[in-house]
């Protein structure tokens, strides 16, 4: 695993997003909208810097769409390897770990081709009253 996150922590105990944990509110709900919007806004700030000694998303940005790629790919990698370990350990931690940089990656992916968590969320939306397989067949005649 990297020795750091996309978001590294302050010393309040924040994030750069601002929050101090991606768990549950007080009020026992998931704050997931919460923070895929704040990550989005993030992600569009960054997408339009040209902080790229500061800034990583800013740096994936200039380097453009293919380095973004290679970087999608290599975490769908890491994940996969962290998926079979985590079958075989049952520590599922490093399993969440690479998950997380994978959505990351991905939600860079989607920003910098104009869209965000919001479309995927619709076209999972659609999806979820069709069954998988006919779903499948319905794009593959």
């Amino acid at each position: 695993m990297p020795d750091r996150a996309p978001f590294d922590t302050n010393s309040d105990g924040t994030n750069s997003v601002g929050t101090k944990s991606v768990g549950t509110t007080s009020a026992g709900t998931t704050p997931v909208d919460t923070v895929l919007s704040q990550l989005t806004q993030v992600l569009e700030q960054r997408k339009h810097s040209t902080a790229t000694d500061s800034s990583y998303v800013a740096k994936l940005h200039q380097e453009g769409l293919n380095k973004i790629l290679k970087k999608v790919g290599e975490e769908c990698a890491e994940t996969i390897i962290a998926a079979k370990d985590a079958a075989l350990s049952g520590d599922n931690q490093p399993l969440i770990y690479e998950t997380a940089d994978l959505w990351f990656h991905t939600l860079v992916m989607l920003s910098h081709v104009g869209e965000d968590y919001r479309a995927v969320l619709s076209e999972l939306e659609r999806r979820f009253d069709l069954s998988g397989l006919a779903e499948k067949a319905a794009r593959n005649p």
